[in-house]
């Protein structure tokens, strides 16, 4: 063989080597979808379409919001988890898809500790127990004293079976060993609709959709589920001065993508979307909506989703919550 063919032989075979590197570097090529698994002006999808912008900008790509709602997050999550694992599909999971619904489901059509790729912490959010006003509950006491005389009678309202407005609630009940009767609708949304029509008696809400109505006196604050009150409401108190011992309800939503997702592509989500959280325009608009932003590492995430499924997965057990 000449020289000549001995380095062009090298070369092709050089050029091979590099087109895996070459691919990598050029993530990402053309548009990311970043999945919600809840309707359109959820908490979910505003928090979605405030970072998506700056998501684009620090990628160079449209970062495009779509929304699969559904089962508590099992459509959306299942699709993300079966899609190629090229950081083209996103997902913005909230706990409920990730430590929650592996306890709640028992045909779960996804494992959500071996199908994810995690990629960033994005918000947390606090949340807040409030009652109708026609219920005549005016504090977290006389709930406690009104269900002990007649279990099973006062309604609770969820954004669904499994959610965190569910769990939420259920955790309460099990800490003032009280039994409620649980009214899940389709959204937080209607939940709350119902609260302020009467409809039902309470339900646990995030702070940022219950508080206008709390301001406005149109619903009954009773107790913030948290370690410490929070400041729009300060005399609210918490379950902890109440004297009941109950956790600090986590209402977290990540970025993650399909398992098997490449570090470097992991790597540079990460920092787009660290850059989002930590954006002051972004971080203000997130505050005013009172959701608290949570930059983070993809394993600080990881952890804290282990952490909350070994946690909320032994209180599903043990209280005996299932979702069909």
């Amino acid at each position: 063989m000449s020289t000549r063919h001995i380095l062009g032989a090298l070369c092709a075979a050089i050029s091979l080597l590099a087109t895996p590197a070459q691919a990598q570097q050029a993530f990402p090529s053309h548009p990311v979808r970043l999945i919600v698994p809840q309707s359109a002006g959820s908490g979910g999808d505003v928090v979605a379409r405030l970072i998506s912008d700056k998501l684009g900008a620090s990628l160079g790509q449209p970062v495009v919001v779509e929304n699969r709602p559904g089962a508590n997050g099992v459509i959306a999550a299942s699709f993300v988890a079966k899609s190629a694992p090229d950081g083209y599909t996103l997902m913005l999971a909230g706990v409920s898809q990730i430590s929650f619904n592996p306890h709640l489901y028992q045909n779960l059509p996804y494992d959500a500790e071996k199908d994810f790729s995690y990629v960033a912490p994005v918000i947390d959010t606090p949340f807040i127990v409030v009652a109708s006003k026609a219920s005549g509950i005016t504090s977290m006491q006389a709930l406690i004293e009104r269900a002990r005389a007649k279990p099973n009678t006062l309604t609770y309202g969820s954004a669904g079976a499994g959610n965190s407005t569910h769990l939420s609630t259920e955790m309460v009940a099990d800490a003032a060993g009280i039994k409620l009767m649980h009214v899940p609708y389709k959204g937080s949304g209607p939940a709350l609709n119902a609260v302020l029509a009467g409809q039902i008696d309470l339900m646990t809400s995030v702070l940022g959709a219950a508080l206008p109505q709390v301001t406005a006196g149109n619903v009954v604050p009773l107790a913030v589920l948290g370690e410490q009150r929070i400041a729009e409401v300060p005399d609210v108190p918490t379950l902890k001065e109440l004297g009941l011992k109950a956790p600090t309800m986590p209402g977290w939503f990540a970025i993650v993508g399909p398992a098997g997702l490449d570090p470097q592509v992991v790597a540079r989500l990460n920092a787009a979307t660290q850059a989002a959280v930590n954006d002051a325009g972004i971080q203000a608009r997130l505050k005013a909506l009172y959701f608290l932003p949570f930059a983070g590492t993809a394993d600080e995430i990881r952890k804290r989703a282990g952490e909350d499924s070994a946690f909320w997965g032994e209180f599903v057990r043990r209280v005996g919550v299932q979702v069909e």
